[in-house]
């Protein structure tokens, strides 16, 4: 398709049952100015505003009583700092193909400056100049899920929002534009599983703040 093992601080259940299976909990690192602002930002390494450093600490807490087998996180300081201040720093790896989605000549520019330039825009649809296409993003996402399942247990993620959109999809087996069916908020935590064999990938919450 298309590190060593760390015992940290499973969400809180909730009357939700647990999954028997491995889970993959992917958390969007906490807000930045740009995000505040709508900019889109890809490679640009800015980052995270007070507000979301302090969402980034309540994560430790919406996290406790999890165990991890493995703890991924995006290059960018925003999604790395997020996986510290949650409580993760020492055991999160750095993984280049979780990095955000690369807006091209589209960086720092909100959607409403881009659509005014370009009517009828559609990121997942008609990608970015200079940047990637979202068969691009896909196919980074189709080797994080490769390495994904090849983890014997669970496995946390942080990373940023539309790259984790199309993991999502790709987890599901869906083309990587319908990544643009799912939304993500910053300091989100979603939840990627299987129901009742490995051969059902399903998501089993979504954008939980």
């Amino acid at each position: 398709m298309f590190g060593s093992p760390a015992v940290l601080p499973k969400l809180p259940s909730k009357g939700m049952r647990m999954s028997a299976f491995a889970e993959i909990t992917l958390v969007r690192h906490g807000e930045t100015e740009w995000s505040a602002s709508g900019k889109h930002t890809g490679r640009t390494d800015i980052p995270l505003t007070p507000a979301g450093e302090e969402a980034a600490r309540r994560l430790a807490e919406r996290l406790s009583g999890l165990s991890f087998q493995a703890v991924w996180s995006s290059p960018s300081q925003r999604a790395f700092r997020t996986c510290a201040l949650a409580g993760f720093g020492s055991a999160g790896l750095k993984k280049p193909d979780l990095a955000e989605w690369d807006y091209g000549a589209y960086e720092g520019l909100t959607t409403k400056h881009i659509l005014a330039e370009r009517p009828g825009w559609r990121l997942f649809r008609d990608g970015c100049p200079d940047g990637e296409m979202a068969e691009d993003a896909g196919a980074r996402a189709d080797r994080i899920v490769g390495e994904l399942r090849a983890v014997i247990g669970n496995v946390l993620v942080f990373s940023s929002a539309h790259f984790l959109r199309v993991l999502a999809a790709r987890w599901l087996g869906l083309p990587p534009q319908d990544g643009a069916l799912f939304v993500l908020d910053t300091a989100s935590i979603s939840v990627l599983g299987y129901e009742h064999d490995l051969g059902e990938p399903v998501v089993r919450r979504w954008n939980q703040r």
